[in-house]
């Protein structure tokens, strides 16, 4: 198994462990309950963990401390468990709308004892979404989709005043340009931004936008 890179101290601090752990269980159950690929497994640290909790660098305009955060999409818990973990002060939501990766979710969040996370089945964008769901400060996503359809799933869990934070990759900018007029409409203006780890070898692109 991939030894933990020096990164990752300086991330989750004091609950390194916890991201340990978290860490092996992707890697050992990951590939058998369909959650990540094995060949995701040596890159687990770097593409993954470490990638999702540089989040909790987002500004406190953005991520207060005590902020209600909803992970829409998490799959096997990326990027709010590791994000819960380096922020424990978030109250942290993972949706998925597939039973076998809520149970994965729940039966790691329970063997972490990640009382500062809940699960919820369900798929947004539905009518019954935000009823669901519910609503958040922050809203977040990671690999899940264009972001012309993230906007539309993920504005109606935004609350007033709430933010979208959809962690993309190089393809952010071609994205922009390709949102309809009225997924332009849904959100105010779309702000790039770019997060690093202490020792510069990690990072991670984020676009931030309100609701309209």
């Amino acid at each position: 198994m991939p030894g933990t890179p020096p990164a990752a101290q300086a991330i989750f601090g004091e609950r390194l462990p916890l991201a340990e752990r978290f860490h092996a269980s992707l890697c050992e159950s990951g590939p058998i309950r369909g959650l990540n690929g094995p060949r995701e497994v040596p890159v687990l640290w770097e593409r993954h963990l470490i990638n999702s909790a540089l989040l909790a660098q987002l500004s406190p305009r953005v991520l207060p401390n005590g902020a209600s955060v909803c992970d829409v999409g998490s799959g096997g818990g990326l990027p709010g468990i590791p994000l819960a973990i380096a922020r424990p002060d978030l109250d942290v939501t993972l949706v998925d709308p597939l039973q076998r990766r809520t149970d994965y979710l729940r039966e790691i969040c329970a063997d972490l004892s990640l009382s500062n996370v809940r699960v919820v089945r369900a798929r947004a964008g539905e009518p019954e979404s935000r009823t669901v769901i519910g609503a958040y400060d922050v809203v977040t996503s990671r690999a899940v989709a264009p972001l012309g359809r993230l906007i539309e799933w993920c504005v109606p869990l935004v609350r007033r005043g709430g933010w979208l934070a959809a962690m993309k990759g190089r393809r952010a900018e071609d994205e922009i340009a390709e949102l309809t007029k009225r997924q332009r409409r849904m959100v105010g203006d779309l702000d790039m931004v770019d997060l690093s780890s202490g020792d510069g070898v990690h990072t991670a692109r984020v676009l931030l936008a309100q609701p309209s």
